[in-house]
């Protein structure tokens, strides 16, 4: 059997839509818009078999009309939110199979960025929109620092080795936070320096890993003693719970502009 390759699709400024392939079919993730899908859709001589939407922000699905309109395929996304386009509404636990990819995935609802945010998640590799990004996490625009700091934490759960899709090339600017947060972490100074490196060629700092992020990301870092200081510098008063430490370190990044 060919291998599933994964790819990129640049767009916008900072989007990445996920281009899934094998055997000629193809299945695209969050399509924000239609003109660069169908780009690398005729440029690599791939047929769409389906869609997969983790949630409604328009740069995540503002290519579906098109999309659709061109490739009747089945469009997989959250149930809990209101999707236009959407043909297969999904809620936690359910089983998305590709057959056209061989491509199995578990659905995980993982709430807070907006409230119906899922996540893809498969034996090797999880499709995590904008919940997880590598060294930071989404803005909570819908859902509570708790719901958020509850998804996260059963993302981080997974194997070290899964490989984490995000949807925003975001990784040099969290960083900057993850290095005001932990300033004496050899990790996070090394990986600047790589990401740097890899911008500068402009090739993507994605995909991450699950293992990586629980050594870089400071959300993910909630119960280590210089996260916690950190935070609790930053807001002030005594933080007693993950869930404290997690609030203060979004409400920090909010704000935060890189030196």
């Amino acid at each position: 059997m060919d291998p599933l390759l994964i790819t990129p699709i640049p767009a916008f400024t900072d989007n990445y839509f996920w281009l899934l392939e094998r055997a000629g079919r193809a299945v695209v993730v969050d399509p924000g818009d239609a003109a660069p899908v169908e780009r690398a859709l005729r440029d690599r001589g791939l047929q769409l078999a389906a869609i997969l939407v983790t949630h409604h922000h328009f740069d995540h699905i503002g290519g579906l009309p098109a999309l659709t309109e061109a490739w009747p395929v089945p469009v997989y996304g959250p149930a809990a939110e209101r999707i236009r386009g959407v043909t297969q509404p999904l809620r936690e636990g359910d089983r998305v199979r590709l057959d056209a990819l061989a491509a199995e995935f578990t659905v995980w609802e993982v709430p807070g960025h907006t409230l119906g945010h899922i996540a893809y998640v498969a034996d090797s590799f999880v499709l995590c929109g904008d919940t997880l990004f590598s060294a930071g996490c989404g803005r909570l625009f819908e859902g509570t620092a708790a719901q958020l700091q509850h998804s996260l934490s059963r993302l981080a759960a997974l194997p070290a080795a899964t490989r984490v899709y995000c949807t925003h090339e975001y990784t040099l600017s969290n960083l900057a936070f993850a290095a005001a947060v932990e300033p004496g972490h050899r990790g996070v100074a090394g990986e600047i320096e790589r990401v740097r490196a890899l911008r500068a060629r402009n090739e993507p700092s994605l995909p991450s890993s699950i293992g990586h992020e629980r050594r870089i990301n400071p959300f993910l870092r909630t119960s280590e003693a210089a996260v916690v200081a950190a935070a609790t510098q930053q807001a002030g008063r005594p933080l007693e719970t993950e869930a404290e430490v997690f609030a203060a370190l979004r409400t920090w990044k909010d704000a935060f502009r890189a030196p």
